[in-house]
């Protein structure tokens, strides 16, 4: 098993090894590709010379499977794996979900609750002389005092309760590779104030320009400081300008250090040309293998970072703003590889990141100065700074499908249309269209109401209907029937009940209707979980409306599939509530008749074009996390990730990518987690 990194005892006897530099506990089961960030943190290591291992999914009830590949020399390395592992077991509505992407045969249940803390502390248990430290999308979300969805309360840092003595937060190989090199010269403690990107404990501030936001215990007991302390961190988190934060626990100080440099593109190569075998350890194959893989084998994952800057989206604080892209050469030797494989069929599955046509900066501004402050990007309005060529990125799908025994290039990560607008780039969309769609584009309006979509940080309806526009004319000019298919959000923060008719009567007017709801899910890191949390947009310090209540969030999502007949209740109470009679009748503006029609599962009304042809009404439950994550790939969608649907999207690129991080969609966009040391 010399090709894959060491899980057992017998691995290290092969290559002659006493004992390990690092031992990687990871939640997730071990695959070992460039989506998956133990497999990117772990071959880094091995990269730059350390003796690494990985205990995939330990039995947390045994401390002795944490004793598996014995006492590590230098540092315990845990992560929760590539989504909070709370965002990974629940639903919206706080229900345990059937499966689990990134474990064997996406059986649930091998992993626990808050798995960041839970495998720190056995760590500490095993050897509690060896440093711990912590890293992944769960520690990296969780970093600061934080609103936790599941137990409805105001936690301390993870950094804390995990009894860890460093955190690394945002994509982690700078920060490991200096933190190993501190370790082995034996000057841990005294570096830790100058490596960026981490978090460690201190019982005293250092001296220097740094911002200090409420404590734990003043935002645990009031939603202004909350907010206020939301807004210092939110500012700080950009490499160039961001200031070390000290937030305080108790008696103790959580000191967040300036953010890692964006990796050069010189970095990023090197990264990805790192030995992975591409595919899941053979343990698994009895199970069927890890199916989160399946989704990201054969993509390409070419840039990370996002400046659309979406509120409910992790990667902002993950990932950050500025993008950072590998060069063309390197993609097309990734590729080539992938072409080699037995298993490659001839499609590429994705070229992107936590947005596929985000490939360069935002502005040349920013390659020395930062994302500006308290601005964003592109959205609602873009910047006039703002780059919006996609001349590189045409010219890289263009050298991908030339390669020989490459059927089809697909792009299936988060595609900006309001980018593409901005570039008014009809050409774009005929090439996306004629080489990169296979009969459907999901893309992400989110809302269609202004006043929602601007607290999302969304372009608007306009932007979206002239997309729309333009992808059906250049379908139509090139003979081609293909669908975009729209994902909508409900109960996002500002999201009243007449939004959510607003949307739906929107809904009805284009022949749409979603076989898939998106429920909001406040996870740590978001500017709109601190929304739904205060009632109070931290940015501008004005009052919010958050639909918290069970009923009131299942009207909103009900409004979206109102022709379901097991929605007709909800729905005709929703339109009574908001003085919306008009909508219940049998005229063809109305929403739902006067009483219902039809079987269970079955429209009340009449049958109308869905958004995608085919297929049945669901719900599915979606974070901020890949959108954390999402599925991988993307960091997040992702499965975001976007990085916290982290995120993202999709489950992992963004269920990322199965979409459940930054922040995670169904089969689609993508939100990538690897690298995050998670």
């Amino acid at each position: 098993m010399n090709n894959f990194l060491v899980t057992e005892p017998r691995d290290m006897q092969e290559r002659g090894w006493a004992e390990l530099d690092f031992v990687l506990i990871s939640g997730d089961a071990y695959v070992d590709h460039p989506s998956f960030a133990p497999a990117v943190i772990g071959r880094y290591l091995e990269h730059k010379g350390y003796r690494v291992g990985i205990i995939a999914q330990p039995d947390w009830n045994d401390v002795n499977s944490f004793k598996l590949l014995g006492k590590p020399r230098l540092a315990s390395l845990v992560t929760a794996g590539n989504l909070d592992s709370m965002l990974n077991k629940f639903t919206a509505a706080k229900k345990i979900r059937r499966d689990d992407d990134y474990s064997p045969g996406g059986e649930s249940g091998h992993r626990p609750d808050r798995a960041t803390l839970v495998y720190a502390n056995r760590m500490k248990e095993a050897y509690s002389d060896v440093p711990v430290i912590i890293g992944g999308i769960e520690a990296s979300l969780r970093r600061f005092a934080h609103y936790d969805y599941w137990s409805d309360t105001v936690r301390r840092s993870i950094l804390q309760d995990a009894k860890a003595d460093v955190l690394i937060y945002g994509m982690g190989e700078l920060q490991i590779a200096e933190l190993a090199d501190a370790l082995d010269s034996g000057e841990f403690r005294e570096s830790l104030p100058n490596i960026r990107g981490i978090c460690y404990m201190d019982k005293d501030i250092f001296e220097g320009d740094y911002v200090l936001t409420p404590s734990f215990e003043d935002v645990k007991a009031d939603k202004q400081a909350f907010a206020k302390a939301f807004r210092l961190q939110y500012d700080e988190q950009d490499p160039y300008y961001g200031h070390p934060i000290a937030q305080k626990h108790g008696d103790r100080y959580l000191i967040q250090n300036t953010p890692a440099l964006p990796l050069t593109q010189a970095q990023m190569d090197e990264i990805y040309t790192l030995p992975f075998t591409r595919t899941w350890h053979p343990r698994y194959d009895e199970k069927g293998g890890v199916p989160a893989l399946s989704e990201v084998q054969f993509s390409l994952t070419s840039q990370r970072g996002c400046f659309g800057s979406c509120s409910f989206c992790a990667i902002t604080n993950h990932q950050g703003r500025i993008i950072q892209n590998r060069s063309h050469e390197s993609l097309i030797d990734e590729a080539k590889t992938m072409i080699d494989m037995d298993n490659f069929k001839g499609y590429i599955h994705d070229v992107g990141g936590p947005t596929a046509n985000f490939r360069h900066l935002a502005c040349e501004k920013q390659a020395k100065f930062g994302a500006c402050r308290g601005k964003t990007c592109a959205a609602p309005i873009p910047c006039e700074r703002l780059n919006t060529s996609h001349d590189d990125y045409l010219s890289l799908l263009r050298k991908l499908r030339k390669l020989k025994g490459v059927k089809k290039v697909f792009v299936r990560s988060g595609l900006r249309y309001d980018y593409v607008l901005a570039d008014n780039n009809k050409e774009f969309v005929k090439e996306l269209c004629e080489f990169h769609v296979s009969g459907q584009l999901k893309v992400a309006p989110e809302h269609i109401s202004n006043r929602v979509t601007t607290m999302m940080g969304k372009a608007g309806k306009k932007e979206f209907l002239k997309f729309k526009q333009w992808f059906e004319e250049a379908n139509r000019k090139l003979g081609k029937k293909q669908y975009l298919v729209p994902y909508f959000m409900s109960s996002h923060p500002g999201c009243s009940l007449e939004d959510a008719i607003e949307l739906a009567e929107f809904l009805r007017d284009q022949h749409m209707y979603p076989e898939q709801v998106q429920d909001f899910i406040p996870t740590p890191g978001s500017l709109s979980t601190a929304m739904y949390y205060t009632g109070i947009n931290p940015l501008d310090g004005r009052p919010v409306y958050v639909a918290k209540k069970g009923r009131d969030k299942a009207k909103q999502r009900a409004l979206m599939q109102y022709k379901n007949v097991e929605n007709y209740d909800l729905v005709k109470e929703a339109l009574i509530e908001a003085g919306r009679q008009d909508l219940i009748g049998f005229g063809p503006q109305c929403l739902i008749p006067p009483r219902p029609i039809g079987k269970s599962g079955n429209r009340a009304s009449g049958a109308g074009p869905q958004g995608r042809p085919g297929g049945r009404a669901g719900n599915n439950d979606v974070g901020t996390q890949g959108r954390q994550g999402g599925r991988p790939g993307n960091q997040g969608r992702n499965g975001g990730a976007r990085g916290n649907r982290s995120n993202d999207s999709g489950r992992a690129n963004n269920r990322q990518n199965s979409n459940r991080q930054n922040n995670n969609r169904p089969s689609g966009g993508r939100k990538r987690s690897e690298g995050s040391f998670s």
